[in-house]
């Protein structure tokens, strides 16, 4: 008897997706739709066409791109062919772009408009292999003669390589697999309970985000509506939740600080009948800003989750918990473990703070060409991006940030996290930052960077305020006013950036 099982590809699951409701609307981008039985025939072109000019299984090729119709084709078609697409920050310069393509060894790109003079400016990829999406890709795409056999991939393989932010250093291609992310989808089905087929998601986050691509592709892989937004803008992301029924939406905190920094004008009078989830991820989601959005939103709505891309979705904290326990991230996401583990790998009780690890079926394969760091990522088949944390007597994850931003001032180590929160709940502060500077002294100083609303913030309390709730070693020696804190395009801090300021 020979071995039946079908792999849990990403095109596999959009493509049965299709069967179900063919003439189904699967996505509506700037104005354009695609029907299931459209999106379904487009993945199987691709998968031809990759095969027609010459992909070869297991090569990888780059795709540059911000939000659009053809982002999902392009990867689950790709994928479908074992192809590995390298799904590159929209946002990135050329000399970036230049480095990516030569350390993942991209054969290919496939370029969004707007992003091909970036593109060109790289170099590295012959004009042959310049795929720009539009009427010369849809020529590429539609020549092919689609195969009745989808050729065999096997979903434990890459069909995508995420390459971090470089907010600690040099960049890392993040190996995820088929089956990595098909299970991811339907695990967040389960835990949200928006990700049928009777829902409509909003994608405003980028689908080359960790999560912005989870929360974007799940509703097409269980037979779900996507309405992919092309870029942000809050009263437009309000105007489409109002109008469009639908059901989720995925946000990271710079939406929720945008959102919520529109005038009261333009909040006031909303109703969104129809939304049931809204989910939080990507960075810390201020406790100030969960309560906002649960007195806006109502009560039962507002997800907060926690993950990385190398373990994915490793927690998540329901609406019953997101105010009953400030500042967690919530329990083990289904199938997940969590342990708290020191330097040695012993596991640690509850209440003390170590690295966190998760062992699930969503980690990620390794990074790519990178074998030492992805040994060091590895404990035992668990798995760390580096983050630090403690879980309470219940089980909730509390994250108090990354190993590498923790600062050791007098042989004492200082979590930036603890004194973020001790500055936040300073009446005036808006958003906070705490890193630590060289100090012939003490090893490291303090230095807190502030967003406040007040143009003249009362330093001398705010000093009283953090001796009241900290130890003397915790508390700031230095306080900097600025007007925004520099991050990332999906909301990731950039401490390093604060730290070349002083």
């Amino acid at each position: 008897m020979t071995n039946s099982v079908l792999p849990m590809t990403i095109g596999r699951g959009i493509r049965t997706a299709a069967l179900r409701n063919p003439r189904k609307t699967a996505i509506y981008c700037d104005g354009e739709r695609l029907r299931y039985c459209e999106l379904k025939l487009r993945i199987e072109k691709v998968t031809a066409a990759a095969a027609n000019s010459g992909f070869k299984p297991g090569s990888n090729v780059t795709l540059l791109a911000p939000n659009c119709l053809e982002y999902v084709e392009v990867v689950a078609g790709l994928g479908d062919a074992g192809v590995v697409v390298v799904t590159a920050n929209s946002h990135t310069k050329a000399a970036e772009l230049q480095a990516l393509l030569i350390d993942s060894q991209s054969h290919a790109i496939f370029v969004h408009p707007t992003c091909e003079e970036i593109a060109r400016a790289a170099g590295i990829i012959s004009d042959d292999r310049v795929y720009v999406l539009g009427s010369s890709y849809d020529k590429w795409r539609d020549s092919a003669v689609c195969s009745v056999d989808i050729p065999a991939v096997s979903d434990g393989s890459s069909f995508a390589i995420s390459y971090t932010s470089g907010t600690t250093g040099q960049p890392k291609g993040i190996m995820l697999s088929h089956r990595s992310r098909a299970l991811s989808f339907l695990a967040a089905a389960a835990e949200y309970g928006c990700y049928g087929a009777d829902d409509h998601s909003i994608a405003v986050a980028p689908l080359y985000h960790g999560g912005g691509f989870i929360f974007g592709v799940a509703p097409l892989f269980t037979g779900g509506c996507c309405t992919i937004l092309s870029s942000f803008d809050p009263e437009r992301l309000l105007h489409e939740l109002e109008t469009s029924n639908a059901t989720n939406i995925f946000v990271v905190p710079t939406h929720v600080s945008a959102l919520f920094a529109l005038p009261s004008a333009k909040l006031n009078r909303r109703r969104f009948p129809a939304l049931k989830t809204i989910i939080s991820n990507a960075a810390p989601l201020p406790q100030p800003a969960k309560e906002r959005m649960v007195t806006y939103f109502g009560e039962g709505v507002l997800y907060e989750c926690y993950g990385s891309t190398e373990a994915g979705i490793v927690c998540n904290i329901r609406p019953a918990d997101i105010l009953r326990k400030p500042d967690s991230v919530g329990q083990p996401f289904p199938c997940t473990e969590i342990a708290i583990l020191n330097e040695d790998g012993q596991q640690l009780s509850a209440g003390d703070k170590g690295y966190v690890y998760s062992r699930s079926p969503y980690l990620f394969n390794g990074y790519w060409n990178k074998p030492d760091e992805t040994a060091q990522a590895w404990c035992n088949g668990w798995v760390t991006a580096g983050d630090l944390g403690w879980q309470d007597e219940d089980g909730f994850l509390y994250i108090d940030g990354r190993a590498k931003d923790m600062i050791i001032t007098g042989g004492v180590n200082v979590y930036p996290k603890e004194v973020e929160n001790a500055l936040l709940a300073f009446g005036g502060v808006s958003e906070a930052a705490v890193v630590g500077i060289p100090d012939e002294h003490w090893g490291e100083r303090v230095v807190a960077f502030l967003v406040s609303e007040h143009p003249e913030l009362d330093l001398a309390a705010l000093g009283a305020h953090c001796k009241a709730l900290l130890s003397n070693f915790k508390i700031p020696k230095e306080y900097r006013i600025i007007k925004e804190l520099p991050r990332n395009p999906t909301g990731k801090l950039l401490r390093r950036v604060l730290r070349d300021q002083l």
